[in-house]
């Protein structure tokens, strides 16, 4: 993030990402026009311009559905860690997409009188009181405007300019327009349809986001990641044999940030648990060629320094570690960004 800006910084593992996700898109609304024609075969049943509107408009259904539930996930298993990694280029996807929807959708149902069509398809109803009249236009506009802000600014040129923690408050408006989108869904689609299957469908997948959400949630309060309240300098944080190599263990104390301590290569070092990329879990990652890798995005520090190695600069807090026969013993007050601390040495006789 901080060693230069560049629109897309491409990679294989993008390239590949980005390529099936063009083509899954594509295949999609191919299968929707292909499948509408067979039920339809009378052209008089349902227009080209219809059947579009549509085709993007699930398409968008869909994407934000698995744009949501990406991120509890990857906290309950890894295997979707891949998605996760380029999961802003499957943001700006489902933006494009919903923007296409609502273009052609003003621009049919509001672009064949006088009057302008944003005004002609916003001005069409005017009764809050009704569920059948209600604006539900206006609920779509103001979810896709939150949409475009989170699109716009996705790069790291705006995560590193409106620092980390802002750039995250203002992308979690993502489910405010999620809530949004449903009611846009509910007011508007739905009224039309006499088959429940949509509503069932509607109603599943709010709650597959919710149940993941709370079961993701409700894994942070296991016991093992419960708050501790350090009474003295050091706090006892368990034994060597709990933490694999190359891996961490999450200490949680109260009223602070999180802590991960890490054993690799007959060592072990202890830092802040939040990467300066996107506060993603630290803890929840493994150290690949020497360096702490985060499992979101894969920035890297170096544990002993809790600096990103060169030409990157971002740094997170240290924690000063000993060791006592396998205890592991860390002083929960931290250093300041970047700060090096000499990682405890596990002698012979604890291995």
């Amino acid at each position: 993030m901080t060693s230069n800006y560049k629109l897309v910084q491409w990679n294989r593992h993008k390239k590949v990402y980005d390529i099936v996700l063009l083509g899954a898109v594509l295949g999609y609304l191919l299968t929707f026009f292909i499948a509408t024609t067979i039920a339809h075969p009378t052209p008089r049943d349902i227009s080209i311009p219809v059947v579009a509107i549509r085709a993007l408009a699930t398409l968008a259904f869909i994407l934000l559905h698995i744009i949501l539930c990406i991120g509890p996930l990857a906290r309950l298993t890894n295997r979707p860690a891949p998605l996760l990694y380029n999961r802003r280029h499957l943001g700006v996807t489902f933006f494009v997409v919903a923007f296409a929807h609502a273009a052609l959708a003003t621009a049919y149902y509001g672009g064949f009188g006088v009057r302008n069509p944003m005004a002609a398809t916003l001005d069409g109803y005017h009764s809050f009181a009704s569920i059948s009249g209600f604006p539900f236009e206006v609920l779509g506009l103001l979810a896709l405007i939150i949409f475009f802000v989170m699109a716009a600014t996705s790069h790291d040129f705006w995560l590193a300019n409106l620092s980390p923690r802002l750039w995250k408050s203002l992308h979690m408006l993502v489910y405010l327009a999620y809530g949004l989108v449903v009611l846009h869904v509910g007011f508007g689609a739905l009224q039309s349809e006499r088959s429940p299957i949509f509503a069932i469908a509607l109603l599943l997948g709010v709650l597959t986001v919710a149940t993941l959400h709370i079961v993701a949630g409700l894994k942070e309060r296991r016991p093992g990641r419960r708050a501790a309240q350090p009474t003295t300098n050091w706090l006892d944080v368990g034994s060597i044999d709990e933490i694999q190599d190359n891996a961490a263990k999450v200490v949680c104390l109260k009223d602070r940030e999180r802590i991960a301590v890490f054993k690799y290569d007959g060592k072990v070092s202890a830092v802040s648990n939040v990467c300066a990329h996107q506060n993603g879990p630290l803890g929840e990652g493994r150290i690949v060629n020497g360096c702490i890798t985060c499992p979101w995005h894969g920035y890297q520090y170096l544990p002993e320094k809790g600096q990103s190695p060169p030409p990157y600069t971002e740094t997170i807090p240290t924690y000063n570690v000993r060791l006592e026969g396998k205890r592991i013993l860390i002083n929960p007050h931290p250093n300041p960004p970047g700060t090096p601390v000499t990682p405890a040495i596990i002698e012979a006789t604890a291995l």
